[in-house]
């Protein structure tokens, strides 16, 4: 088994490892970056759902009562997420949630956080969108929440408008380079300034290092390109200082199996695991209604037929983000679109299901249905079991799909906000007869979300949050967390830009630690401007 050493070791290359990547490279810290999935660039993205193609990037990762939808390839997430670009409102940071007293930490609060948004806005960047950039899915939409009384607006994007082709394959990465992922800005970034970044490098296990000078090492396994689940070979890297952002899946197991090595982790990782609140529904649209009721009407005469056209997400109703409304009744309804893949998970919980001829026929009006997803606040009631996969994060039952170790059981004040977003998005679409609403069923794979946060979260009690405001470990001086687990709560939004602004932030405090473990480094590099 190989060995060699480094300043600062970045597990993970999405929004939360990349940007601590750039900063601490560019301030003068060997950086080495260590990446489960394999590297692609434009033109290696096939845009095509043949097994094979997307599922070398995504992985649908299945718990108990919950399945995940995550990245897998350099650049994390942001390579195959929906680029919707969203500030957490105020309120969030203010949630008490099922402790009964403020989750977040004292220190972030929208204020405080705000700056750190500015940088990764500008540093990415997003794009504010009209409404000639929303779809004919989001213009339906927006139509009927005009029709009951309701606001939609625009979604700010980190797209490349002029660019962007409106092909709708953001879930397989973006062949024209329009969507802003990590590959565009902070990774490149992080190369120019001499990061070293690894590819089909899945992290199994932090400990002490035995070598004087260095805090932690880590063991991993090289994955074989073609088989994720074959191994070619192991090596250890010892490290100063370790950033892990390995996910909201990944982090908390490689921190579960390591408990022993570390002298014991903090009792909350790998609890409070949250899904954002994610409720998914498709509403089956009356096309001749959307004609009479809506007024519209595409060129060619159909009314709509417009479920697979344009991007995935343009437009949202912030009507229902109302902080003087109580905890657990605040949502944000958004359109989104997902691949026909997913239908596999999408059975309605009212019939007609997929099997019979009802089934059949529901599904032959696939594109005249309009997906849309709710964003509300859940009880953060997730955990992960003690049993972990013999490797890696979860257990790899086929390429681009886990068994993953997650257990979600909604609680009863959880399944009253996704009742209120049902009601809610009832009352937009179904008024006049335009649609019918059809929530996901949690029958086939429990609940089902992209945004995966809180397994490993921040907060002021040691009691209920394993990072300290700052990112760091509890206990374990120079070990930092900077993905989605380290979220303390479901964001009632899009949880990208939040995840990209707390790694921002977490930055400078890992920059002070690894000065003060010997690294010659300096934070205040500019933005990574593309």
């Amino acid at each position: 088994m190989s060995a060699e050493t480094t300043d600062v070791l970045v597990i993970g290359s999405g929004f939360g490892g990349a940007i601590p990547a750039y900063y601490l490279a560019a301030g003068g810290a060997r950086v080495t970056v260590l990446e489960r999935g394999p590297r692609l660039a434009a033109a290696d993205f096939t845009h095509s759902m043949q097994l094979g193609t997307y599922n070398r990037i995504v992985d649908v990762i299945r718990g108990d009562g919950v399945a995940v939808v995550a990245g897998n390839c350099v650049g994390g997430g942001s390579v195959v997420y929906f680029a919707a670009s969203l500030r957490a409102p105020a309120f969030v940071f203010e949630r008490r949630g099922g402790l009964g007293r403020r989750i977040w930490p004292a220190a972030l609060t929208r204020a405080a956080l705000d700056p750190w948004y500015d940088r990764v806005e500008e540093a990415i960047p997003v794009t504010r969108t009209g409404w000639s950039d929303v779809s004919y899915a989001g213009g339906v939409l927006a139509a009927a929440c005009a029709r009951a009384g309701h606001t939609c607006n625009p979604v700010p994007l980190a797209v490349d408008t002029e660019r962007c082709t409106n092909c709708n394959w953001m879930l397989s990465g973006c062949r024209f380079d329009a969507k802003r992922s990590m590959l565009l800005n902070y990774l490149p970034a992080a190369e120019a300034h001499g990061a070293t970044i690894r590819p089909v490098h899945e992290v199994q296990t932090l400990g002490p290092s035995l070598i004087p000078g260095y805090r932690y090492a880590a063991t991993y396994t090289v994955l074989d390109p073609d088989d994720y689940s074959c191994t070619l070979q192991s090596g250890t890297v010892h490290a100063k200082v370790v950033v892990l952002a390995a996910g909201a899946v990944g982090t908390p197991v490689i921190l579960q199996r390591s408990a022993l090595l570390l002298g014991g982790i903090p009792a909350a990782v790998g609890r409070y695991f949250s899904g954002n609140g994610d409720r998914v529904s498709f509403a089956d649209v009356d096309e001749s209604k959307v004609r009479s009721v809506l007024g519209l009407s595409r060129p060619d005469g159909v009314p709509y037929e417009g479920l697979p056209i344009g991007r995935p997400i343009t437009a949202a109703t912030y009507d229902y983000l109302d902080a003087t409304a109580p905890e657990y009744s605040r949502f944000m309804l958004q359109q989104i679109y997902f691949p026909s893949v997913t239908n596999v998970l999408a059975q309605a919980v009212d019939p007609p299901h997929w099997f019979g001829i009802p089934g059949r026929d529901l599904r032959s009006r696939w594109t005249s249905w309009l997906t849309l997803l709710a964003m509300t606040e859940d009880d953060n009631e997730g955990t992960f079991g003690a049993v972990l996969p013999l490797t890696g994060s979860f257990t790899r039952l086929a390429p681009g799909l886990g068994l993953g170790t997650m257990t979600y059981r909604p609680t009863a004040r959880t399944r009253g906000g996704w009742a209120k977003a049902d009601a809610a998005l009832r009352a937009i679409l179904e008024k006049d007869g335009l649609a019918r609403v059809r929530p996901w069923s949690e029958d086939v794979a429990g609940s089902v979300t992209a945004h995966p946060i809180s397994s490993v979260r921040m907060g002021d009690s040691p009691g209920s949050s394993a990072l300290t405001d700052t990112n760091e470990l509890r206990g374990h001086p120079g070990l930092f967390v900077t993905d989605g687990s380290a979220v303390p709560t479901s964001l009632t939004v899009n949880p990208s830009l939040t995840i990209a602004a707390l790694a921002e932030r977490a930055t400078p405090a890992i920059t002070d630690r690894a000065e003060q473990a010997g690294v010659t480094v300096r934070y205040g590099a500019p933005l990574p401007l593309p």
